[in-house]
């Protein structure tokens, strides 16, 4: 005498269960081992960023949020701002300005 389920929902599992093939798992294709010297493709590649260096720092959020409300009031970036300022820090401390122009 087979046991009887404890409830409809249990028989239907049950029955389900005996009834499932297993499922098929695809793999994925190996792909071929990459060349040692082999370097990644470089992405967003930008040409205004060619020839320049990432100048950065840590400040409050305060700070930023006031940059970027500057910049949209004066419909610039916070870049344009940024070059400004070191610009001015620059005139300063009698250095010579660096320009973008100068840069490249």
């Amino acid at each position: 005498m087979t046991e009887k389920p404890r409830n409809a929902m249990q028989a239907v599992l049950d029955r389900a269960a005996q009834a499932a093939t297993p499922p098929v798992v695809k793999r994925r294709a190996e792909r071929p081992p990459k060349a040692v010297d082999e370097q990644p493709p470089r992405h967003f590649e930008r040409p205004s960023r060619q020839n320049t260096r990432l100048i950065g720092g840590h400040f409050p959020p305060e700070l930023g949020r006031q940059l970027r409300i500057i910049a949209a009031e004066e419909d610039t970036t916070v870049q344009a701002l940024l070059e400004e300022a070191i610009d001015l820090l620059l005139a300063k401390k009698a250095r010579d300005r660096v320009s973008r122009a100068n840069a490249s």
